[in-house]
């Protein structure tokens, strides 16, 4: 840990550190008062990927290919991706003192993520460690100490009011809340990636204006087992802009209030589908921050996170927007299940 003697030295460096209650926070790459397209409040996530022919059955005992560690998470892997795609972003979120902390921010350092971090001391950050199987399907088994958390009281209004986007995805649920509380004072747009049923999660869906969640959620959260009615109730009982859900290889199913829209997945060689959900949802953002229709954001959406499947890792195939539109043009698309054929 840094001695009090030697801040000076990382202030003058650029970077500002100071104690909140028991934990350390960091600023870096810029001050956070600067304007950013996107701030990203939620999970960093370190992988140790396990690729493997098959998955085993139970008792069984199997030899794996490889092991690869690499960077992951829900809001920071969409930060990451948007920043690629041009857009400043920024990204809040809480490490512990190990390893993989040094991991992180390496990584946010290189893709030139501004992030504001709370660090808790003596505690490791969140790990995962993923077992991908021939065909590319990802089981992911996690671990995050509890004393990790994230609250309201580490962040502070600016980091979010100066930016014109909010991506939450559930992790620490009463800091997304604060975050998204000031979001909607501001005017600014909230995007939620849920895929878990999280404590107080009914008062972030209440300040979400787009939420694009797991397939299965919609019908958690309304008690609806209809996939199309549950997004309908959603966007009643919540009063959201946009309710989706994301389909794998069935695409994405979006009620915008006027109009259900399906789009298919695109057909792609598929090495790894850990990501492809962070991916997606930081496509849709891109659509968004452009001005673009629905359905070109949905599209596009669906092109980016089939084009990082493509490799290993939940960032392994960012690729460039002229990629991705070039796979919108001329790719193949999975057909279309029998339940969203008649969808427009």
């Amino acid at each position: 840990m840094e001695s009090d003697e030697a801040a000076p030295d990382r202030r003058r460096a650029g970077d500002r550190a100071w104690r909140l209650n028991a934990d350390i926070h960091y600023n870096e790459l810029m001050r956070s008062s600067a304007k950013v397209d996107l701030v990203g409040v939620g999970l960093n996530d370190t992988n140790t990927l396990i690729s493997l022919k098959k998955f085993p059955a139970v008792g069984s005992k199997v030899e794996y290919h490889n092991q690869t560690i690499l960077p992951g998470g829900q809001a920071a892997s969409a930060v990451i991706a948007c920043r690629r795609w041009g857009m400043k972003t920024r990204y809040v979120g809480a490490l512990g003192e190990d390893d993989a902390a040094r991991i992180h921010r390496e990584a946010f350092a290189a893709a030139g993520v501004e992030t504001e971090i709370v660090v808790m001391k003596e505690i490791p950050s969140a790990h995962s460690v993923i077992l991908v199987d021939g065909d590319g399907e990802r089981t992911v088994l996690a671990k995050r100490d509890e004393r990790l958390e994230m609250r309201p009281g580490h962040l502070e209004r600016e980091w979010v009011a100066s930016a014109a986007a909010l991506l939450v995805d559930g992790y620490d649920t009463a800091a997304a809340t604060q975050a998204a509380k000031w979001a909607r004072e501001a005017g600014i747009p909230v995007i939620a990636d849920l895929d878990e049923m999280y404590t107080g999660v009914d008062a972030l869906i209440e300040l979400t204006d787009y939420l694009i969640v797991s397939r299965d959620f919609p019908s958690r959260l309304v008690h609806e087992d209809d996939l199309e009615l549950a997004l309908r109730k959603a966007m009643t009982r919540f009063g959201c802009r946009l309710t989706a859900a994301t389909l794998g290889q069935d695409g994405v199913l979006a009620w915008d209030g006027r109009e259900l829209m399906h789009r298919q997945a695109y057909r792609v060689p598929v090495t790894d589908t850990t990501g492809a959900g962070d991916i997606f949802h930081a496509g849709f953002i891109y659509g968004l921050h452009r001005g673009w229709p629905l359905d070109r954001q949905l599209d596009f959406a669906c092109a980016a996170a089939a084009l990082n499947c493509m490799a290993l890792g939940a960032r392994g195939n960012i690729q460039s927007v002229e990629a991705i539109e070039e796979l919108m043009a001329t790719g193949a698309r999975y057909d279309a299940a029998a339940e969203f054929s008649q969808v427009v």
